[in-house]
């Protein structure tokens, strides 16, 4: 008699910091039969199709104070619900596991009331709300960062750090970069996430000329919408919507300049890239300032506040950390602390605890 294989129903939807560690996680599971669970229209219809069968939802979050706008989401949530446990029963999956978010909730429900086991990720340091609540419901919730856990009291919470893809891990990997930067010269690389970020890349154009008569090229990814994104050209910028081999760009980078979503941030600390982070002043319950206070506790980054950082300020706090490479390296060795290289095989060893228990 031959074994078929375990199902798993992954659940992750919209930006890179969801969808990334669960494709990093199913690397390291390839005796499961994996199948994806998203909505219309966000990353995982570009990401998720190339190596796993995608079956989306509608769905969305309680945004506002509850009215008529709350009872159309309400009405679609009960709706993705049975979605879920008709694909979860017709698929005769094993388990689920989620990375949180609005399509948490309809998984969580649909795979308990059919007695299937959940493990969920959360990667942010201030577990989201989804979390908080829907976390007591699941068999195991995975933690990015130590101090997650104590938002988490009534839930299994276990340490497993956020996975990468197996790119970051390649300490080689520098060597694979197609840009045209010369070998010696200091690169600061800005990025904002997979959601750019306007109001960083303002400023980073305004602070650009003085870090170029440094020596420093400046690699800009400026996301895709940005209005002015080449409004900037010198011999030593390169501006780019997205790039694809950010492990290599991450590993020669002797400087980022970066928001603080949790996925960049395990990115960043996996390559020892010290950081510059500016939170994303409006990201849900400023789970961003969370994030970096995580690695500012370890000297790994600075930490501005958007609305309190000037041009100035920002010019000449790179440039005193491009005449210190001591430091810079420090920082670096620092940030390796927060994170576990491994983390995709101890997520990868729990899911397989929890569902085959």
């Amino acid at each position: 008699m031959v074994d078929t294989p375990t199902r798993l129903l992954i659940a992750a939807s919209g930006t890179g910091g969801h969808l990334f560690p669960a494709i990093a996680l199913c690397e390291k599971l390839p005796e499961y039969q994996i199948e994806w669970l998203g909505v219309p229209n966000r990353l995982e219809t570009q990401l998720v199709p190339k190596q796993y069968k995608l079956n989306t939802i509608s769905v969305e979050g309680f945004q506002k104070g509850f009215g008529i706008s709350s009872l159309f989401t309400l009405w679609k949530l009960i709706g993705s619900i049975l979605e879920v446990r008709k694909l979860l029963k017709q698929g005769n999956f094993q388990g689920v596991f989620t990375t949180g978010g609005y399509i948490a909730g309809p998984s969580v429900i649909a795979a308990r009331s059919l007695g299937l086991p959940v493990i969920l990720h959360e990667a942010n340091a201030l577990p989201g709300k989804v979390t908080r609540f829907f976390g007591p419901w699941c068999d195991a919730v995975a933690v990015g960062f130590n101090v997650a856990a104590k938002y988490l009291p009534k839930a299994k919470t276990i340490y497993t750090s956020t996975p990468v893809r197996s790119q970051f891990l390649d300490e080689g990997i520098a060597a694979t970069l197609d840009l045209p930067i010369p070998a010696e010269a200091p690169l600061i690389v800005v990025f904002g996430g997979s959601q750019g970020a306007v109001a960083v890349n303002k400023l980073v154009r305004q602070c650009a000329p003085a870090w170029f008569e440094a020596g420093a090229y400046i690699v800009h990814l400026t996301g895709e919408s940005d209005p002015d994104a080449n409004s900037l050209q010198h011999p030593q910028y390169i501006c780019l919507p997205f790039y694809d081999n950010m492990a290599a760009l991450l590993r020669r980078a002797n400087l980022a300049i970066s928001r603080s979503g949790a996925g960049s941030l395990t990115e960043l600390a996996v390559c020892g890239t010290p950081s510059i982070l500016i939170p994303y002043p409006f990201a849900a319950e400023d789970h961003q300032t969370y994030n970096a206070n995580v690695f500012t506790a370890v000297n790994a980054a600075l930490l501005f506040k958007q609305s309190d950082l000037t041009a100035e300020t920002l010019l000449q706090e790179v440039l005193r950390l491009l005449k210190s490479p001591d430091e810079l390296r420090q920082m670096g060795e620092n940030s390796k602390v927060v994170v576990l290289p491994d983390s995709a095989e101890k997520l990868a060893q729990l899911v397989r605890e929890v569902i085959e228990k």
